[in-house]
Parts: structure tokens; sequence; C-alpha cells
């Protein structure tokens, strides 16, 4: 099975980020956009920690990526730089960045879910 990244399905959208994602089994698939001072971190609010509660691996297409992690610790992902994020962080960028990742199926749904109601309620 093969996918073209900007074939994926748009599984969120916002102003300053765009999530594809297909399922493959139990593995989700996901092309990420990020704007320039996108922050994940309001979106995360309620979850465990107010963090994502899914791991991720993947690969940084361009820009770079703050990952900051449950204990406080900080690390920056760079074009080129393949990573895996435990559960329990969240991510901010300052440039326009974008990267492919691989994650279960089931924890990024429900982490997925609760963005779009968190997304809902601002809205509102």
């Amino acid at each position: 099975m093969k996918m073209r990244k900007e074939d994926l399905p748009i599984a969120l959208e916002m102003p300053v980020a765009t999530f594809r994602v297909a399922e493959w089994d139990e593995t989700a698939v996901a092309f990420v956009t990020l704007k320039a001072g996108a922050d994940a971190t309001p979106l995360l609010e309620g979850l465990p920690g107010d963090k994502c509660q899914c791991p991720h691996w993947g690969y940084m297409l361009n820009g770079s990526i703050h990952v900051i992690y449950e204990n406080g610790d900080e690390e920056i992902c760079r074009a080129g730089e393949m990573f895996f994020w435990p559960a329990g962080h969240t991510v901010r960028v300052e440039e326009d960045t974008s990267f492919v990742e691989f994650s279960p199926r089931r924890e990024l749904k429900a982490v997925y879910d609760h963005i779009g109601n968190m997304l809902e309620t601002v809205s509102e």
C-alpha cells in the first residue's frame, strides 16, 4: 500500500495546522504541516498531564519543532532528522514546519477527537 502525502485525507484542519491521516492496519500514517507560531499546548488541556498521550515515530521534512515532555525536558527536532516522541508531550513551532509521523491508530484518534472537541468549544 502507498499514498502520496498530499493525497492523505484531512483529519484536522485549522488556520495554523493541517493533519492528513490514513489508517493502515493498526498504524496511523500522518503528514502534518504547521505554520509559524503554532502551539498544540492549549488544545491538549484536559488530557492527562495536559499532554499528547500518543507516541509518534517520524521524519522531519522541513522546519523545526520544539517538543516539550512531561518532565519539562525540551528538544528541537529539525529537517532531515528522524524522531520518537513518547506519550506525554506537547509541541510548538517558530517557523513553518512539516513532517511525516507514524502512530498507533487508536491512541492518535483519541487525541484528534479531543483536539476536535477543543476546537468546537473555542468556536462556540
